[in-house]
């Protein structure tokens, strides 16, 4: 499925299986997991993507052809956002790969997997963890990923609060809820279904946005700037909030005293290839369930309008 031009729904399109070069791996694409990045490359609301695009970031699949030495063909792997980075600028030489300013990303920069199958650095390509399917496996290569690097941020707060229970959020609160913390999920005030959700992957309070609730950090997955504002105002002194989206609308104006008391707004750009080795090394001892609706590759415009409008609770995945 092909992005032509940004705001325009995507098209099938055949095309030959691309060229694997040194260091590269041709993956065979079993699930494509939907974000709501791809929403916004889509939209237009992130600018520039190589056009026309493939997009899709979240996938999992098996190693057809290898050019790396660390990965053999019939390996199952996983393709996360970050695809490349120079490894030679300021960023890349002090652990911070993912603000690498040369950096090119899966379904935006690079064909994602919106196909059948899709060429990677190996360098930036996981092993998949045991015990889980393809389509159970995709989602954990954005919404896991970015989402625990957003989580690790948060320290050692008790009471996190999520705000937009999603992809990322439902995989986090089993995390959370794992290490002994207590989250709380802010929805829109009449989404039942997401809050149903979000108590049963273990949140102890689901509610609306502009409920009041004691917090020691806070995560925004949402892509509103307004609720960064309702996350300090319950937000406890030397608290944060982590914004976690690579899109977000403007963040309104709001009184110094929200801020003052020490508490921190700060946000999660990308991630690092470190993330995910913490990521999956913490899976290794916590098995974690996603709520899902798959959908054809075909189906792939359905998709993308049913996270649009809000229909989807869950994860959106293709199945190729």
């Amino acid at each position: 499925m092909v992005l032509e031009r940004q705001r325009e729904p995507l098209r099938p399109q055949d095309r030959p299986v691309p060229p694997v070069g040194e260091g590269q791996l041709l993956v065979q694409v079993d699930a494509c997991a939907v974000c709501r990045t791809d929403l916004h490359v889509v939209d237009g609301e992130l600018p520039d993507p190589r056009l026309p695009l493939v997009p899709g970031h979240q996938i999992a699949g098996t190693v057809v052809e290898s050019h790396s030495p660390s990965f053999s063909a019939g390996e199952r792997v996983g393709v996360p956002w970050l695809g490349w980075t120079c490894g030679r600028c300021r960023y890349c030489t002090t652990g911070r790969e993912n603000l690498c300013d040369h950096a090119r990303f899966t379904g935006y920069t690079l064909d994602g997997g919106y196909a059948e199958r899709a060429v990677a650095d190996a360098r930036f390509c996981f092993r998949l963890p045991g015990g889980y399917s393809f389509e159970e496996a995709a989602p954990l290569l954005c919404a896991g990923l970015i989402g625990y690097r957003a989580y690790r941020m948060c320290a050692a707060a008790r009471r996190l609060g999520f705000y937009g229970f999603g992809s990322a959020a439902q995989i986090l609160t089993q995390v959370a809820r794992a290490d002994g913390r207590e989250v709380h999920a802010f929805t829109r005030p009449d989404d039942a279904a997401a809050q149903e959700l979000a108590r049963a992957q273990g949140a102890v309070w689901a509610g609306g946005s502009g409920e009041r609730v004691p917090l020691d950090a806070a995560i925004v997955f949402a892509p509103a700037g307004p609720l960064v504002v309702e996350a300090l105002r319950n937000l406890e002194k030397g608290g944060l909030v982590v914004c976690a989206g690579i899109h977000m609308s403007d963040v309104p104006s709001f009184p110094y005293e929200l801020l003052w008391g020490e508490r921190v707004v700060r946000s999660v750009a990308n991630l690092t290839r470190e993330d995910g080795t913490s990521f999956f090394a913490r899976l290794a001892s916590l098995r974690v369930e996603t709520r899902r609706r798959a959908y054809p590759l075909e189906d792939a415009n359905q998709a993308l309008a049913d996270l649009r409008s809000g229909a989807l609770v869950g994860t959106a995945v293709l199945r190729v």
